[in-house]
């Protein structure tokens, strides 16, 4: 008897400026991890996350996908973004998908840390930081 690991693959998770997915290529612009603002409360007025996940051929068919976000408290930065997935293989041993996602109006109360939490069929598969900080540059003393 063969046993087969159910093991998604992230092969990228990030945030950038702008995404976009055509004919299964992949563009992405501007990758970052950080967000500076002079002043709290903040707006960011836009973002992307962009996830690229290959499945096995095991794997292939539908999945249901949900984005959480928390801060260091556990409190929900922004509302979930929820889907589903249907994986085709084309004859291949595996496939992949892209989750591209544009957020605008990101509000921030105060500098901190928000991860991004990606789970596939209600398993955390992983998550990236989003660390929000604040300039200290131009400030007399």
């Amino acid at each position: 008897m063969v046993i087969l690991r159910y093991k998604i693959k992230i092969e990228i998770f990030t945030f950038c400026d702008l995404a976009q997915e055509n004919g299964g290529k992949l563009t992405i612009m501007g990758t970052f991890d950080t967000i500076v603002s002079r002043n709290f409360p903040c707006v960011h007025p836009q973002l992307s996350v962009v996830i690229r996940l290959r499945f096995d051929i095991w794997e292939f068919g539908k999945h249901s996908f949900r984005i959480e976000t928390r801060d260091l408290e556990g409190n929900m930065s922004i509302k979930d973004i929820n889907g589903s997935l249907e994986i085709n293989g084309a004859d291949n041993a595996s496939a992949v998908s892209h989750l591209v996602f544009s957020i605008g109006n990101l509000h921030f109360k105060n500098p901190g840390l928000t991860n991004f939490v990606l789970f596939i069929d209600n398993k955390e598969a992983g998550s990236i930081p989003l660390y929000i900080r604040k300039d200290n540059q131009n400030q007399q003393n």
